[in-house]
């Protein structure tokens, strides 16, 4: 039961190193060239997957793909109920 508490930092640290992937990946965006760079390909297979469901969904505004954002919120909605879940089961 304790050995599951342990476990929200580690998981709270994967969920901000996915954050920051994120948004190095939006930044990204605005220069071209390092998408195609070897980083830049990394990060669209690691990012593209997760972002795709919430393109499907959300349609540009113009120029602006806001996607990212509300994909930010939902990132960190499902890392508070996993946290909740994790401690739920660990007895806090």
């Amino acid at each position: 039961m304790y050995m599951l508490i342990g476990l929200i930092g580690p998981i709270r640290l994967l969920f901000q190193i996915y954050s920051w992937m994120i948004i190095a990946y939006i930044l990204m965006s605005w220069f071209p060239q390092m998408r195609e760079s070897a980083i830049g390909d990394i990060l669209s297979r690691v990012v593209e997957p997760y972002l795709r469901p919430f393109r499907q969904i959300i349609p540009p505004l113009g120029m602006i793909d806001i996607t990212p954002i509300v994909a930010l919120f939902a990132l960190n909605f499902i890392e508070m109920g996993v946290i909740t879940v994790v401690a739920y089961l660990g007895g806090l």
